[in-house]
């Protein structure tokens, strides 16, 4: 079944815009609750809805709650929250699904909608079929005896703190590093400073005043200039910065260096390495850069590609039974630790790794090598197909000829936005320019 309404991560949109209306969100928990209430061998089931700091926030809530209450399902709110803690959460506090309401590194006046199941992972495509089924069907509400309750659970935020400062080593303490938190004015504002401090580490705490509008706004892991500003100021060790509902991280290093997703991807499965003596395989995606994927391979270390997007690298990872794997955009997984993409965990495993190590980020990314990579966005006009397109398809041939073996390029369509995305890697910066920019004339010819 095609998706209508659920894209790689949830319903997402413009507020006030279709679908992130007060009726159509109601209506998604309602469809939601009703598959649930169909599924669960309770009597009544139970979902957590946790959410990030935009003003939205409250009125999707309410609307949420009113779809699940209607569909006899009960509610835990759960407040402000990262996305990995509803997920942890929802697997602790045996629920049956839980709900966030997040458009994650999106401005404030974007939000969306999107559901994990009862084990804390992403719902399945069959379970996102059946909601999207019922959202065509007129709502349901269930007599008064047989509605869902809320009730708010208080010490959210301290449960998922405790989870977060249980993955660290018994013992191993972060006293003595100067950390400077980017919070993105999001989720982890309260939560991800306690973490640190609570470890032994000084911490500097950036964004980490919402008021439901600055969101993301020239801050977290989207604006790492931010980060890298702060740490180049307070003298700090290192700078951690999340993004709105705190799933993925960018690091800064003492000197202002910034490393994205694959580099840290490749810190962590060096860690793992050296600690275990074998790591079967990592998961990337399309977007991974090349310079990874050689430096795995020196390694002995398998590496493959899955489409962009959290949820397709899980499914790989499950595939495979293998732990590890990320996004360059700072989604990194380690399923030996959570079952979903978690900023702070991934911060924490990264000073983890240094600790162990005895070494700095430098050192640690020494034997990796990334190639130089231009991504460009091009507009095209709604339905448009770049494989229907000859003049691009024969250039990217072309290029893809003259960069066999020290190279790659790639060509995708945005899932959210009429975008075409134009890739290329190679040895040399002026390759890499050259490469996307034949791709680029093609389209203007073929577009």
């Amino acid at each position: 079944m095609a998706r209508k309404y659920f894209g790689t991560d949830g319903v997402r949109g413009r507020v006030g815009e279709a679908p992130i209306t007060p009726e159509f969100v109601m209506r998604l928990g309602n469809a939601a609750g009703r598959v649930l209430v169909a599924q669960s061998n309770r009597e009544r089931p139970a979902v957590l809805i946790g959410k990030d700091t935009r003003v939205s926030g409250y009125l999707l809530e309410a609307s949420l709650e009113a779809g699940f209450s209607a569909a006899g399902v009960d509610v835990v709110l759960a407040g402000p929250i990262p996305t990995s803690g509803v997920a942890y959460l929802t697997r602790t506090l045996s629920l049956d699904a839980g709900v966030v309401i997040s458009a994650s590194h999106n401005p404030f006046y974007d939000n969306g909608i999107k559901f994990f199941s009862a084990a804390g992972t992403k719902l399945p495509d069959d379970v996102e079929s059946g909601i999207e089924a019922l959202l065509d069907v007129p709502m349901q509400c269930r007599s008064s005896e047989s509605l869902g309750k809320a009730t708010r659970l208080n010490d959210a935020a301290g449960r998922y703190i405790e989870f977060c400062k249980g993955t660290v080593p018994y013992g191993m303490s972060f006293r003595g590093l100067k950390i400077a938190v980017d919070c993105a004015n999001g989720a982890a504002y309260h939560i991800a400073g306690h973490v640190l401090t609570e470890l032994g580490a000084s911490v500097t705490l950036t964004a980490n005043k919402p008021d439901g509008f600055n969101i993301n706004h020239q801050v977290g892991a989207t604006h790492p200039e931010h980060i890298q500003q702060v740490v180049l100021e307070t003298g700090a060790d290192i700078g951690l910065a999340l993004d709105g509902d705190a799933d993925r991280l960018i690091v800064v290093d003492g000197n202002g260096r910034i490393y994205n997703g694959d580099e840290l991807l490749y810190v962590l499965a060096m860690e793992r390495l050296q600690s275990s003596g074998a790591v079967p395989g990592v998961v990337g995606t399309l977007m991974s850069n090349v310079g990874l994927e050689l430096a795995l391979q020196r390694k002995g270390i398998n590496f493959e590609r899955a489409n962009v997007g959290d949820r397709y690298v899980h499914e790989l990872l499950i595939k495979h039974g293998w732990a590890l794997g990320g996004e360059s955009s700072g989604h990194l997984l380690f399923l030996d630790r959570h079952t979903t993409g978690d900023g702070i965990l991934s911060g924490l495993q990264i000073l983890i790794a240094m600790l162990e190590a005895e070494k700095s980020l430098p050192e640690l990314t020494a034997d990796l090598q990334m190639y130089p990579q231009v991504l460009k966005n091009v507009k095209t006009q709604p339905g448009y197909k770049w494989q229907e397109d000859a003049s691009l398809v024969a250039a990217k041939q072309q290029v893809d000829a003259s960069l066999k073996g020290k190279g790659r390029t790639l060509v995708r369509a945005s899932g959210t936005e009429p975008l075409l995305r134009i890739m290329a890697e190679a040895q040399t910066q002026q390759e890499a320019d050259q490469a996307v920019q034949t791709m680029l004339e093609a389209v203007k010819l073929g577009g």
